[in-house]
């Protein structure tokens, strides 16, 4: 029999910006959906650590995030 101990995932996520709408607006929906992904992530207890976050010249973002896996212990990982 096994059981996890300790899980984690590590995550690169791009934020683009939307093609349709102008680009001051393109990137301050950007900014909302960050904060609504950040909001989400506390909202339901998830356990995270951002390692870097880089806003693109074009606006969009790219986070890389370590987070729990699921409902997983997270042992270490976030140390």
């Amino acid at each position: 029999m096994k059981r996890i101990k300790a899980a984690c995932i590590t995550q690169t996520l791009h934020f683009l910006l939307k093609e349709d709408v102008s680009s001051d607006y393109a990137k301050k929906l950007v900014t909302e959906e960050v904060k609504k992904y950040k909001d989400s992530l506390n909202k339901n207890k998830t356990q995270y650590k951002i390692l870097s976050e880089e806003t693109l010249a074009d606006g969009s973002v790219i986070i890389e995030i370590k987070k729990q896996y699921n409902t997983s212990p997270i042992g270490h990982y976030l140390d």
